[in-house]
C-alpha cells in the first residue's frame, strides 16, 4: 500500500467517469446510520440523485430507509448491482473486493483516503474497473 495523497478533482480519471455513467445500483460497504459520517452523507446524496443504494453493515438492519445486509454475499442474487463503493480502512479492502468480484460486480470504487494496490491489481486481473482515493459524490457532482 502506498502513501495516500489528496485526490485532484480538477480532472476526473476516465475510469471513474465510465463507472459513474454506467452506475444505477450501488452496494455501499461500510454504510453508517450516523449523519456525521461520510458514508451516510454519500449514501443520502446517492439516494437523492436517483441511485438505488444497497447498504452493507453487519450491525444495522436499515439505513436511510434501505434494508441493510451484513455482507455483499448476503444480498440476494436477483438484486442487480453495478458498482460497489467501499468505506473501509485500506487493510480491510481486499476481502471486500474478493467478495464483490465473486458476486460478479465489475465496478469497484474506494472512497477518498483509501488506497490498496493489491486490490486494484486483483480487480484488473478479473476484468473489473477500479477507482481508489476518490469520492464518488464529488466526482459525480463534477461529472454532471
Amino acid at each position: 500500500m502506498s502513501q495516500c495523497k489528496l485526490p485532484d478533482y480538477s480532472s476526473i480519471p476516465e475510469e471513474a467517469l465510465k463507472i459513474i455513467s454506467k452506475t444505477r445500483t450501488i452496494v455501499l460497504v461500510g454504510a453508517s446510520p450516523k449523519e456525521e459520517r461520510p458514508s451516510h452523507q454519500v449514501m443520502k446524496y446517492l439516494l437523492e440523485n436517483g441511485f438505488k443504494v444497497v447498504p452493507v453493515n453487519p450491525g444495522q438492519k436499515e439505513i436511510l430507509g434501505q434494508k441493510c445486509y451484513p455482507s455483499i454475499s448476503d444480498i440476494p442474487e436477483k438484486e442487480p448491482v453495478d458498482t460497489v463503493i467501499i468505506f473501509r480502512r485500506a487493510d480491510m479492502v481486499l476481502p471486500v473486493v474478493e467478495e464483490a468480484l465473486s458476486r460478479g460486480i465489475k465496478n469497484i470504487w474506494l472512497q477518498e483516503g483509501i488506497v490498496n494496490e493489491e486490490a486494484q491489481k486483483l480487480a484488473h486481473q478479473n476484468g473489473a474497473r477500479f477507482v481508489m482515493n476518490l469520492c464518488f459524490k464529488k466526482a459525480h457532482q463534477l461529472a454532471l
